[in-house]
């Protein structure tokens, strides 16, 4: 039997290693995020860095006359996004589990906001949420998948399918899918997809296509790397896919923020999180800057299919860089959310 201290330390280490390019978030530390520019013109994206901000990289931002959709909007980085969005002149469908939750998100901040019930792991739901939106008639300027759980402690399935699997990646999927008729109306539409470098920690052979309900061993935090590993493929697919329209698809990880995502790891771990937070942990204000920055910063209006942390273009893993694993998964997102398509 694994002895308990040894696997505390392992875990630990999994924890730490969500950290991304600690030298570089020690650099970003010391750096002035701030740098001078004019007070109504946009943050050159070269003066960004781990410790911006969403409000500092939408800057001298008019958004006045776009809409825009966040998933999970209610807390955490989903509703820094949607308070900074609407902030800077968007019309924000916020979306929360119930209406009410995400009617409350949109009482708290300023601006055009319409609250919109999306619950991700029920499929009917999903296509609801898209349907009032296509309703609306208007093109859609930007998708933020923001939405997700995280390490599970006992496996949960929807449909038979790992509950983070389906919360984080397939939901979504659907979720695009429904909506990309508004995004090709837009003048040029934007999709976000929030992954993690979690994802480099997913099982060696990538997606476990023979195992996607988690019945074969069920670790969680291999299990949500696996669908923040999914979230990647998607995004990079979908960019192949609309390669003839303006529309584009990119993928990021935020950081590693402690918000209510990390609910449902052990205490010791929350604990030790909180521990590291002082070094390497951004603030909400500073994790929601990479997808408000891709949701709206002119400076990347033609940049489709690629992976950022810190607003700055990064490499993910080559198994998220993988063109045939990608096209297998749409494949497979199709299958099980057949029937619920348009």
């Amino acid at each position: 039997m694994p002895d308990p201290s040894r696997r505390r330390l392992l875990q630990l280490s999994a924890l730490l290693a969500l950290t991304p390019r600690l030298q570089a978030c020690a650099w970003a530390a010391a750096a002035d995020a701030g740098s001078a520019r004019s007070a109504d013109a946009p943050a050159s994206p070269s003066a960004l860095n781990a410790r911006s901000t969403a409000e500092h990289v939408t800057a001298g931002l008019d958004l006045s006359g776009k809409t825009m959709l966040v998933t999970g909007a209610t807390s955490g980085l989903g509703y820094e996004t949607l308070r900074v969005l609407a902030l800077r002149g968007a019309h924000v469908l916020a979306t929360g589990r119930t209406l009410d939750k995400a009617q409350a998100a949109c009482d708290r901040v300023t601006g055009d906001t319409t609250p919109l019930a999306l619950d991700l792991a029920d499929f009917g739901s999903v296509v609801a949420c898209a349907e009032a939106v296509n309703a609306r008639g208007a093109p859609l300027d930007a998708l933020i998948c923001n939405a997700g759980i995280m390490a599970l402690p006992e496996l949960e399935q929807v449909g038979g399918i790992e509950k983070q699997f389906v919360v984080n990646h397939l939901g979504h999927f659907l979720l695009v899918n429904r909506l990309l008729e508004p995004l090709l109306a837009a003048e040029q539409g934007r999709i976000v997809v929030v992954s993690s470098t979690a994802h480099r920690s997913a099982p060696a052979e990538g997606i476990q296509f023979d195992d996607l309900s988690g019945e074969q061993g069920y670790e969680p935090m291999t299990a949500y790397a696996q669908s923040k590993l999914a979230n990647g493929l998607f995004a990079f697919e979908l960019s192949r896919r609309l390669e003839a329209s303006a529309a584009t698809s990119n993928a990021l990880h935020p950081g590693v923020i402690i918000t209510n995502i990390v609910r449902h790891l052990p205490g010791w771990q929350q604990a030790g999180a909180k521990l590291i937070a002082r070094w390497f942990v951004k603030s909400v204000e500073q994790g929601a800057a990479t997808q408000c920055f891709l949701a709206a910063h002119p400076s990347i209006a033609q940049v489709t299919g690629q992976y950022f942390e810190d607003c700055q273009p990064a490499e993910p893993s080559a198994q998220m860089r993988d063109a045939a694993m990608a096209a297998r998964l749409w494949e497979v997102s199709e299958k099980l959310t057949r029937g619920y398509l348009a």
